[in-house]
């Protein structure tokens, strides 16, 4: 019999990496998918989509206790449904932080509980790296995000780890890039037309995940029988500088002549708020807010990632310019 897994989220950028990384393992796979979003990039011969009624929660409950009835609980639950960019930041807190608590609360109220449940949360649940001496965030750190986003992770993680009912993992990665991503596509968009604009005077030194190697340490998390109750930063293990970053773009899209300009962080500030004003008028969420300058005028995004080789043997397969190089092959 084959192992069962859910993924929420799974018409997203990670969820369909999630989904490819699971099928290739031979589960069972169940998508959590909104009606109104898209399964263009999902194999549907091959999952079986619901829409999990988040909106509300005794009806949450009955539908998993429909589920377990006719189909049994899934052995793994990986809740990668959430918001990056929002109209409102009280949305932040509603679907990132109080939907994964009415989940986990559905799952063990309709007898559906898994063996595991994954938390995707993300490094801006810690907030601001040390800007002094440049040490890693490690998982230890006392967290303390500045951002509505990093908040309403944050606040996810503490629903999972205070309930005692289903054993958890929270994973963390940094920056996540992949074909199909698309902030990471606009700042390459950029570079390819000649501009790379750069957030603030100081450089800034990022981290990066490939999305492949990020659903690979998922089930790797999920599969090892000792990893329970704990929490992973992910990483490639690698520090960039920001320049680099855009160097190596200008290099794999074989641009000759590239404008490398950094704004001080008071006009990066009045774009996304211009950005913002412009998303309210519209009623779209804005790549570039007020919410996401937090992220931009942080300087450290680095993350200690030595548990993952430690407890799980981890090692990315990709590092940045591999990883960029299957990107722009795929995207452009």
């Amino acid at each position: 019999m084959k192992t069962k897994v859910l993924i929420t989220g799974a018409g997203g950028f990670i969820g369909r990496y999630l989904v490819e990384a699971a099928l290739g393992r031979g589960y069972e796979v169940w998508a959590g998918v909104r009606a109104a979003s898209s399964r263009a990039h999902l194999p549907q011969d091959r999952v079986r989509c619901m829409d999990l009624k988040y909106a509300d929660p005794p009806a949450l409950t009955a539908q998993l206790a429909t589920h377990v009835r006719e189909h049994g609980a899934w052995q793994y639950v990986i809740h990668n449904a959430g918001l990056t960019r929002a109209v409102r930041r009280k949305d932040f807190a509603l679907v990132n932080a109080e939907y994964t608590r009415r989940l986990l609360e559905a799952l063990d109220g309709a007898g559906c509980r898994p063996q595991k449940f994954l938390l995707m949360s993300s490094l801006s649940s810690y907030g601001a790296g040390d800007e002094k001496t440049f040490r890693p965030i490690a998982r230890e750190d006392a967290r303390h995000p500045e951002t509505a986003y990093g908040q309403s992770k944050c606040l996810a993680e503490t629903y999972v780890e205070r309930q005692k009912a289903i054993p958890w993992i929270i994973l963390c990665p940094t920056g996540v890039y992949g074909p199909g991503e698309r902030d990471y596509r606009m700042a390459i968009q950029g570079i390819r037309a000649g501009f790379d604009l750069a957030a603030g005077r100081k450089p800034q030194f990022l981290s990066f995940i490939y999305v492949k190697d990020l659903a690979e340490l998922a089930f790797r998390a999920l599969e090892n029988p000792a990893s329970r109750n704990c929490r992973y930063l992910a990483s490639d293990g690698r520090r960039y500088a920001d320049t680099e970053f855009a160097r190596l773009v200008q290099v794999l899209t074989g641009r000759k002549h590239v404008l490398h300009l950094r704004l001080p962080l008071w006009a990066v500030y009045l774009c996304c708020l211009l950005s913002e004003g412009a998303g309210r008028l519209t009623g779209r969420a804005t790549t570039l807010n007020t919410d996401k300058y937090g992220i931009l005028k942080q300087r450290n995004w680095t993350c200690d990632v030595e548990p993952l080789r430690r407890e799980l043997g981890f090692s990315p397969a990709y590092d940045l310019r591999r990883g960029l190089e299957e990107t722009v092959r795929n995207e452009f």
